[in-house]
């Protein structure tokens, strides 16, 4: 009996001596195997409270072009992304009838001047040699002119039958009407000329503003209307976000609320400021218009399509799984990352949420928080070896 607790003894000394041996072991593996490999641990975030609108990426400011004459287009400026500087002509139309026109304009005006200066020159004389004191102004009853002047047209005055005060009045004035008809003639041909000169500006269609060509309606040697549309010129160094926001969501935003935003461009997390809210909403689609201001340099062109996250208190918070997008590997159906398991890599299908503010991948199953999850694994790493 003594020899058989004295074995007991030491078989008890012997496993306690190997036990932390194997421990001590396994952590190095694991050690080894972090090191071995960039990992990461697998965070969780609080997610929830917000809700996902598609929108639509618009420029910051557009206009649309369009005919104000009837003619045929004789000049484009470019195609579609053609720059152009405030003040550059992009499209004109053939003016030759309005040009015609204006040379028929410009002979009234001549015509006009010298009528009026005929006017003029009769309301002088009269003014300075009236009429009623010509000699020749009456006959006389085969009197000579002379006797006529001193005699008979004073005789006329005495017995009241004429009036040479009046008459010279008379005739001042009836000058001077015909002074200012014509110069309301000359007014009127100088009016018309304007007139035809704001057509033949018309005729051309400038940039309002430093921008870019994004849409063209028609092509040189089309022939136009007024009012049909030629082109869309817009100002795209600065990009907007449109959307159609549900009335309970758009209570919650105010002007000025910065909002996270994923372009469809490359999957890009931005932050977008509330810039407008629009105070109507849609009576059929119960949504209300918001524009939101992207930072400058966003990777992206109008009309791409955008999600934008903004707060709903009706989406309750939980918490959830996440990992660097660096450490999703796409083989298959289902993404998959690789993960450390007893000193090895073990490969863990996962199902992937919505991209996070900071730039990770929230996971909706397959993690835990406090894994260790490979970034960038090789192309040829291979589960448990």
């Amino acid at each position: 009996m003594p020899g058989l607790h004295h074995l007991a003894a030491v078989l008890s000394i012997s496993v306690t001596a190997i036990l932390p041996t194997v421990t001590h072991g396994q952590g190095d593996s694991q050690s080894e195997a972090e090191a071995q490999y960039q990992t990461v641990p697998v965070t969780t975030s609080q997610i929830g409270g917000n809700a996902t609108i598609g929108g639509t990426v618009i420029p910051f400011k557009e206009v649309t072009l369009n005919a104000q004459i009837p003619g045929r287009v004789i000049f484009l400026a470019g195609a579609e992304g053609f720059n152009a500087a405030s003040g550059q002509v992009l499209l004109a139309i053939s003016d030759e009838s309005i040009q015609a026109q204006r040379r028929a304009a410009q002979a009234q005006i001549t015509q006009a001047e010298a009528g009026f200066r005929n006017a003029q020159m009769q309301y002088s004389r009269e003014l300075y040699s009236p009429r009623v004191n010509s000699l020749t102004g009456f006959p006389g009853m085969g009197l000579p002119s002379t006797f006529d002047q001193f005699f008979t047209r004073g005789f006329s005055d005495m017995i009241g039958q004429s009036d040479s005060g009046l008459e010279r009045q008379a005739d001042l004035y009836a000058q001077g009407v015909g002074v200012d008809q014509a110069q309301s003639g000359m007014l009127q041909a100088q009016a018309n000329l304007d007139a035809l000169d704001a057509r033949l500006r018309d005729a051309s269609s400038v940039a309002p503003f430093d921008g870019i060509i994004i849409e063209k309606m028609v092509e040189v040697g089309d022939t136009v209307q007024p009012g049909m549309p030629l082109l869309k010129f817009a100002y795209v160094e600065y990009l907007r976000i449109v959307a159609d926001v549900p009335v309970r969501l758009a209570a919650g935003l105010s002007e000025g609320m910065l909002v996270s935003a994923r372009l469809d461009a490359g999957g890009e997390q931005v932050q977008a400021r509330v810039a407008q809210v629009f105070p109507v909403a849609d009576q059929e689609r119960h949504t209300v218009r918001v524009k939101f201001d992207l930072p400058k340099g966003t990777a992206g062109g109008p009309g791409m399509y955008v999600e934008v996250t903004v707060p709903d208190g009706s989406v309750p918070v939980r918490t959830q799984p996440a990992v660097p997008a660096e450490s999703l590997i796409w083989r298959g159906s289902l993404p998959s990352v690789f993960i450390i398991v007893d000193g090895k890599p073990s490969l863990r299908l996962v199902r992937v949420g919505y991209p996070l503010p900071d730039g990770r991948i929230s996971v909706v199953s397959g993690l835990n928080g406090g894994e260790m999850v490979i970034v960038n694994p090789p192309a040829n790493l291979v589960s448990g070896e």
